[in-house]
């Protein structure tokens, strides 16, 4: 198994290229069930994700077809093409890999009428239920049942009438099941308390380009128009601001200074405005936006929050950024229960910090230590990575799949700034 070796202690400076966003691209992917024609996914990021689901979409009936990427580029592009749809299960074996493949109910519900789809596995950091996902779908018209680990849904008269659905609590995967298999009902759907992430606006704006209606882009009421089909397009996954945030806090916790080309600080004011109040320097420009440590860094306090707050995803990244401080951060996750499982590794490194419930106390520490760490997610990983890039000594991280998940060439991207890493095959 693969392991991530670091010497840290590097400054790190210079320029990083921001790859296209994981959790914009699993949510274009599906799109292509909803169209006999084929539909072109620019700016895709190369992770084992990306690539898990379109295994997924394969067994669905829909060929991939990736373009030729040069030594160096990062990002590729895929023509995805389900001219028919060969199969409406999604078993067990491709779902377990990763939450995402719920994502593939919607539109195969609303192009074949039908869908039967496995409990999807992911990430281990919390319950995370699809009973919002199962509820907007009946809301449209949907017919499920449960049985045996798997959902099957059916659209009673081979299309979803569609229908309005208010959700209880704000989701990001819900929203998106819910937008796809409206686009082609046959009626009028609304989303109340609708998410409102930068990735539902990719999506809202990718169903459009494909011949879709939908009203109210970028707001918690979206409106959409069922229309008798689709057609294929080619279109770009936006950037990943989750990435290009990872990257921020690892100039932050170097003191170091990099250019993040590529980001949209639109995206992510919820981060920056983190950023400059840990006293980094933040300065945006017509390729991205630039961080620089040039100074001690303040603690902070944060909670998480759906969209336009602070992203659970950058909750473990600046953690580790945090146990530089010059004093006591408070840290509260609302959305994951079980989101702190990297807080004992970072223990291992000299870290102190004080969980409590929901709750997290990062006391600052002069400096941390190099030692054999284990990942348990994708963002518990990389703040694994960012504390060892500025440990005394070496750091070895297990568990790498997990970077691997959502970071396009990790390594390569860090050392280009000036750090010591490598991967390491064990045997």
């Amino acid at each position: 198994m693969d392991s991530i070796h670091i010497v840290g202690g590097k400054r790190l400076e210079g320029a990083i290229p921001i790859s296209g966003a994981k959790n914009a691209a699993l949510t274009l992917l599906p799109c292509a069930l909803l169209t006999e024609d084929a539909l072109t996914l620019g700016n895709l990021p190369r992770l084992a994700d990306v690539d898990n689901f379109s295994h997924l979409l394969n067994g669905l009936g829909a060929s991939t077809k990736v373009e030729g990427v040069r030594k160096g580029e990062f990002g590729r592009r895929m023509t995805l093409h389900a001219r028919d749809i060969a199969s409406t299960v999604a078993p067990y074996d491709m779902v377990r890999k990763m939450r995402a493949s719920i994502l593939v109910l919607g539109p195969m519900l609303a192009r074949a009428g039908e869908a039967t789809v496995s409990l999807p596995g992911g990430c281990a950091i919390g319950d995370r239920p699809i009973d919002l996902h199962l509820r907007a779908l009946e809301a449209m018209g949907a017919e499920i049942e449960l049985a045996a680990g798997y959902v099957k849904a059916v659209a009673p008269r081979g299309r979803l009438p569609g229908g309005d659905y208010s959700f209880p609590v704000v989701s990001v995967g819900a929203t998106e099941n819910a937008l796809m298999a409206a686009s082609l009902a046959t009626g009028r759907t609304q989303l109340f308390n609708a998410a409102r992430e930068p990735e539902i606006v990719d999506l809202c704006n990718l169903l459009v380009a494909m011949g879709g209606k939908v009203d109210g882009i970028g707001s918690s009421h979206l409106i959409v128009d069922g229309v008798e089909g689709l057609h294929g397009c080619d279109y770009d996954v936006m950037p990943d601001r989750i990435e290009a945030g990872s990257y921020a806090c690892a100039a932050g916790i170097t003191g170091g200074s990099i250019d993040l080309i590529g980001a949209r600080p639109h995206d992510m004011l919820a981060i920056t405005n983190a950023l400059a109040a840990t006293g980094l320097v933040v300065e945006f420009h017509d390729r991205g936006m630039k961080v620089t440590a040039d100074k001690p860094l303040r603690p902070l306090s944060i909670s998480t929050a759906p969209y336009p707050g602070f992203p659970t995803d950058m909750q473990a990244q600046f953690m580790a950024m945090l146990c530089l401080a010059q004093g006591e951060s408070f840290l509260e996750e609302t959305i994951f229960e079980n989101r702190y499982m990297h807080v004992p590794e970072l223990r291992r490194m000299g870290a102190s910090i004080d969980v409590r419930g929901r709750s997290a106390i990062v006391h600052g520490v002069a400096g941390l230590t190099g030692a054999q760490v284990m990942a348990t997610d994708l963002r518990a990983s990389m703040s694994l990575v960012l504390a060892g890039l500025m440990a005394e000594g070496e750091t070895e991280v297990l568990r790498v799949y997990h970077l691997d998940r959502g970071y396009e060439r990790l390594e390569e991207k860090l050392s280009a700034v000036g750090a010591t890493i490598e991967r390491r095959s064990a045997g």
